[in-house]
C-alpha cells in the first residue's frame, strides 16, 4: 500500500469554535457564514476563475480535531441515539481511517483583498480552523439524485425542541446587529437541530449548557422540550 500526504490549499474561518455545536450536515442552517481563506501558492485568482458561476461548491477537508484520535470499524450514530453501531463506511462519522470529511455548501462570493483569496459560504457545518484540501463545484445535473435512498438519515433531522430568548438574551442581539447580523436567528437555529449528547436527550429536569459561536458564550438551558437562551457574551467578559 501506498501512502500519500496531503497539504490544505485554504483554512475555514468559522462561527463555530467547538465541536459542540456544529450541525450534523451541511446547508441546515442558511445564516452559518464562513470565509474559506487560500494559502501559499494557492492564493491567487487564477485558482478560483470561473467558480462564480456556480451556487455551490464542495469541499473536500480533513477532521482536524478527530484525525489523530485514532478510529473504530464500528460507530454509533449520533441519528440513532447513539446506541446502535453501523460501519464506518456506513456514516458521516468523523472518527474515519484518513480522517476526510466533505460538504456541499453555498458560494456566496469570491474576494480578493490586500493580497488574500477567500470564497464567501453559507450553510457551513465546519469547526473554525478546518484544513481544506480540495474544492470542486456542485454539478446539480450528476450530484443531486432526488431517488436515492439514505437509510437510517433517509429525512432531515428535526426535533421537537422549543426555542426562547431571555429579555437579556434578546437584548444583545439587538444591541449587536451590525457586528453579528441574524445573530438570533444563528443561535435558534443551531439550537434547533439539539446539540447536546444522545444520552443527555432523555434525562428529565432541568440541563444547563454552554456553547462558543464566534467570539461569545451562548449560555442555554432545557426543561423537557423548551429551550431558554439565558445570556449572550463576549469571551473575554464574565457572565453575571
Amino acid at each position: 500500500m501506498n501512502d500519500y500526504q496531503l497539504s490544505p490549499i485554504a483554512f475555514i474561518e468559522s462561527p463555530y469554535k467547538q465541536k459542540f455545536a456544529i450541525p450534523r450536515q451541511p446547508r441546515l442552517i442558511p445564516e452559518a457564514k464562513a470565509k474559506c481563506k487560500f494559502v501559499g501558492e494557492f492564493n491567487r485568482e487564477e485558482f478560483v476563475r470561473g467558480i462564480e458561476d456556480f451556487s455551490h461548491v464542495w469541499l473536500i477537508f480533513r477532521f482536524h480535531e478527530t484525525a489523530d484520535k485514532g478510529w473504530s470499524p464500528l460507530v454509533r450514530p449520533p441519528r440513532l441515539g447513539g446506541n446502535d453501531k453501523k460501519g464506518v463506511f456506513a456514516t458521516r462519522a468523523t472518527f474515519r481511517p484518513n480522517g476526510i470529511g466533505m460538504s456541499a455548501v453555498k458560494l456566496e462570493g469570491v474576494h480578493y483583498e490586500n493580497g488574500q483569496l477567500w470564497l464567501e459560504l453559507s450553510g457551513i457545518d465546519l469547526l473554525d480552523g478546518t484544513p481544506i484540501l480540495d474544492i470542486k463545484p456542485y454539478l446539480p445535473y450528476s450530484d443531486s439524485l432526488p431517488n436515492a435512498t439514505a437509510g437510517f438519515a433517509d429525512t432531515r433531522p428535526e426535533t421537537p425542541l422549543l426555542v426562547e430568548f431571555a429579555d437579556k438574551a434578546i437584548a444583545f442581539c439587538e444591541q449587536n446587529q451590525t457586528l453579528y447580523p441574524e445573530l438570533q436567528s444563528f443561535i435558534e437555529k443551531v439550537l434547533k437541530q439539539d446539540p447536546r449528547p444522545a444520552y443527555k436527550k432523555t434525562k428529565v429536569g432541568l440541563q444547563e449548557y454552554g456553547m462558543s459561536l464566534f467570539d461569545l458564550n451562548i449560555k442555554w438551558q432545557v426543561i423537557e422540550s423548551n429551550v431558554t437562551v439565558l445570556e449572550i457574551s463576549k469571551n473575554s467578559e464574565k457572565p453575571a
